[in-house]
């Protein structure tokens, strides 16, 4: 029995429609923006594998700190101990972040970073003695799926099974400078019942890479940052230069109360998640009260070859030659998006748009816009059969290379998309 028949015989792969499923590519390395299966044949990772690899796979820096890490302490209980990557970690990162922050609190992905995020804010009420437990959040949002992060992600897919089960969210249109005063009278009488908003500044990844206004966000902010609302950005998928600026937050003059930071934290090698947040909410847990502590962690808490991870992936993010690659990446997006434009008129595209390393747009086809649009079952295999590894979410096509891309690669990438386009029929 080779590895993929024992993979499909033994494996339940993540977000994959199980039945006739087609047998998964074994991958044997990866290089670079390039992944290699079991016969050589090699594959652009134009979506750094779930948004995770940014300086791309097998980085030899990143490597060899995890393994010097894995020599001196692989693991400790982080309730009571702690250890110098952490500490050094939080030291480095701590600075860097979008607003007062002073402590870190950290988890194990990005799901239970905002699971954290959302049960700090709640608790923190509740510490203070206020009665706010209302929770704001954006139509289209996703913020993982742990119970407490699906029930602050839209009504979809995603949470069908489970809607009864989840606790009542407020869900506001994305904000414009056009509806952002209605979006202020939907919650006028109740904002002083609001605990907490959480939001994926500028852009909602999983929603399908819808992009919005971040002038009419920082209105939304500042209208609930005056009601005592605590403000949690997620920024599991656009944080470290997704955007183009080191976090999305960046780009908005009011800042958030909560952060969360996962997916490229250490650069896709490890799993990591951190919960960043200011003085005021953690003081509210400082108390003779015991009932006052929060009661929250995980195992891998602050897993030592994790936070080396990280921190190795913030130096390479820091040098001035991923800077330049990054810069380079988002003038080369911009150039294929504005030829996509110019053929929007010829193929069945719509709602072409870019942010920083991102591209994405819409393939018009005959079923309606979703997740479960068919176009995943014929656009990836057409790809990777060119070599490039692209997947769509629904008809959203979207590109999120590495920084480590090449130029060549990026050309690739941007060429077999226009194949597959060229091939569709004109619509009339």
């Amino acid at each position: 029995m080779t590895f993929t028949e024992k993979d499909l015989k033994y494996i339940w792969h993540p977000y994959t429609h199980q039945k006739n499923m087609a047998a998964p590519i074994m991958i044997d390395t990866g290089k670079g923006a390039l992944l290699i299966d079991a016969k050589g044949n090699e594959y652009i990772d134009a979506i750094s594998s779930w948004w995770v690899t940014i300086h791309g796979h097998a980085h030899p820096y990143i490597a060899k700190k995890i393994y010097s890490q894995a020599k001196k302490l692989e693991q400790v209980i982080f309730a009571g101990f702690t250890h110098k990557p952490a500490v050094r970690l939080a030291e480095n990162l701590l600075p860097l972040l979008p607003g007062n922050f002073e402590k870190i609190f950290y988890s194990d992905n990005g799901s239970t970073a905002t699971e954290v995020a959302i049960k700090m804010a709640l608790q923190f009420a509740a510490n203070t003695g206020r009665s706010k437990k209302l929770v704001l959040a954006f139509k289209d949002a996703y913020h993982g799926d742990t119970f407490g992060a699906m029930s602050t992600s839209s009504r979809g897919i995603f949470t069908k099974a489970f809607n009864d089960k989840l606790f009542d969210v407020i869900f506001l249109d994305k904000p414009t400078l056009a509806n952002i005063g209605n979006i202020k009278l939907e919650i006028e009488n109740i904002i002083n019942d609001i605990a907490c908003f959480i939001y994926e500044p500028l852009l909602q990844g999983a929603g399908g890479m819808k992009m919005y206004d971040g002038n009419a966000l920082d209105q939304l902010l500042v209208h609930l940052k005056h009601a005592g609302v605590i403000c949690i950005a997620d920024e599991v998928m656009t944080g470290f230069h997704r955007t183009g600026k080191l976090f999305a937050s960046e780009s908005i003059p009011t800042t958030p109360d909560i952060i969360c930071l996962s997916k490229g934290l250490t650069g896709g090698t490890l799993p990591l998640g951190i919960t960043a947040c200011t003085l005021e909410i953690y003081n509210a847990f400082v108390n003779d009260d015991k009932a006052k502590t929060f009661y929250h962690g995980h195992s891998f808490t602050a897993n030592p070859i994790a936070c080396t991870a990280a921190l190795s992936s913030l130096r390479l993010l820091r040098r001035k030659k991923c800077k330049k690659k990054i810069e380079q990446i988002i003038r080369r997006n911009k150039k294929f998006a504005d030829k996509l434009r110019r053929l929007n008129f010829e193929k069945p595209i719509k709602n072409i748009r870019e942010l920083g390393t991102i591209v994405a747009f819409e393939l018009v086809t005959s079923s309606e816009d979703s997740y479960l649009n068919d176009l995943p079952a014929t656009f990836t295999p057409f790809c990777m059969e060119q070599g490039v590894y692209l997947r769509p979410m629904g008809n959203t096509i979207y590109i999120m290379p590495p920084y480590c891309i090449t130029k060549t690669e990026l050309k690739k990438v941007y060429t077999v998309i226009e194949k597959f386009l060229k091939a569709l029929p004109i619509p009339t």
